[in-house]
């Protein structure tokens, strides 16, 4: 009797386990290895402790990918620009910048969507209407590139969507 009501709780708290929710665990892409621990030659250099800083072990995949593709990712953090980044800005703003570009799009991607409210059925149902909506603003990239070649601009291939 003893063993069958332990057999029991047994089961009761693997079933209990098992429906425990729907919590997920954590993001297997999203964690990533440090880089081995090194000790410092001077511990004076060492940085103040700082919550919100970067740990010095921490891996920095985006840094990593700045770096082996020929850049330097420490002027990532630099606002100021480049020597060899001042042609290319000209030759992209030749025809005039709007500085207030994102406030502009905001604005008028706002005004769309008042325009284009979701139905009352649609809002009861919880049905996601974004790509109906935003259906006549799609770019057709194998269109452009057919028009494009029209005009006699040569352009690299489009994706095969």
């Amino acid at each position: 009797m003893i063993k069958n009501i332990k057999i029991y709780f047994i089961l009761i708290g693997i079933l209990l386990t098992a429906c425990s929710g729907n919590q997920k665990g954590p993001d297997e892409f999203g964690v990533l290895p440090t880089t081995p621990l090194q000790y410092p030659k001077n511990l004076k250099e060492l940085p103040e402790p700082n919550l919100l800083g970067q740990n010095l072990a921490d891996k920095r995949p985006i840094d990593d990918v700045i770096n082996a593709l020929g850049g330097n990712a420490n002027l990532q953090k630099e606002s100021k620009i480049q020597k060899s980044e001042k042609p290319l800005l000209k030759a992209i703003s030749r025809f005039g910048i709007t500085p207030d570009i994102r406030i502009i799009t905001a604005m008028e991607d706002n005004d769309f969507r008042e325009k284009n409210k979701a139905k009352v059925l649609e809002r009861l149902v919880g049905v996601n209407t974004y790509k109906i909506r935003y259906r006549s603003q799609r770019l057709d990239a194998q269109k452009e590139l057919s028009r494009l070649n029209k005009l006699g601009i040569i352009t690299p291939s489009a994706s095969p969507n």
